[in-house]
């Protein structure tokens, strides 16, 4: 799911796809380990070049940040 719904999605486009996934992800009681997120990040920047998978990158810190603050 998390593929399709980003297939095509760069830079900006991609952040609040990525915010939808992980709050759905969250309200379904979905948890996923570091490894689990580091292995779907790295299948969504195959095939995309290196300014977009440092945008990715980007846009993990930025979320995990947002994610930091909001965890009681």
């Amino acid at each position: 799911m998390a593929a399709n719904r980003t297939s095509g999605k760069t830079g900006k486009d991609l952040a609040p796809v990525m915010l939808a996934l992980i709050t759905g992800a969250n309200k379904q009681g979905i948890r996923f380990s570091p490894d689990e997120v580091t292995l779907i990040l790295e299948i969504l920047k195959e095939g995309k070049s290196k300014e977009e998978q440092e945008q990715i990158d980007r846009t993990v810190r930025m979320t995990s940040s947002l994610f930091q603050k909001h965890t009681p």
